[in-house]
């Protein structure tokens, strides 16, 4: 498998006008957004609070979360993110894609539209 890159731009959700392209390395397995702190702040971006996440050994880090405004091909959508640490790569996760209505295919390394279906819901509360 090779690893699929991609360019989005990152604004900040309050300022749209405060926008920067950055480029994300596709990761199925990563929950969030990974972008450096230095481009969140640049942006005017500020944390919101902080997790703890599990490394792939298992070391748990400490990072800061927020907010940013992410737009990748035709679609836009405010996501949670974590400011990125030295060291840490910069990642496109899952939930930015599931909010901007994607998915990645690891078979064809390629973002394609995520299938979405509506319920009947009317006709569950209809009686």
């Amino acid at each position: 498998m090779g690893l699929t890159k991609v360019e989005a731009e990152v604004a900040n959700p309050l300022d749209p006008a405060r926008h920067t392209a950055v480029g994300f390395l596709v990761d199925s397995g990563a929950v969030y957004s990974v972008i450096p702190r230095a481009e969140l702040e640049g942006l005017g971006i500020e944390p919101t609070g902080e997790r703890t996440f599990f490394l792939a050994n298992g070391q748990p880090v400490r990072r800061r979360v927020g907010e940013a405004r992410i737009t990748f091909e035709g679609q836009t959508a405010t996501c949670v993110v974590l400011f990125g640490e030295e060291g840490d790569s910069t990642l496109l996760g899952v939930t930015t894609l599931e909010n901007l209505g994607l998915i990645f295919d690891p078979l064809r390394q390629k973002i394609m539209p995520l299938p979405m279906l509506i319920a009947g819901i009317r006709k569950l509360f209809a009686d």
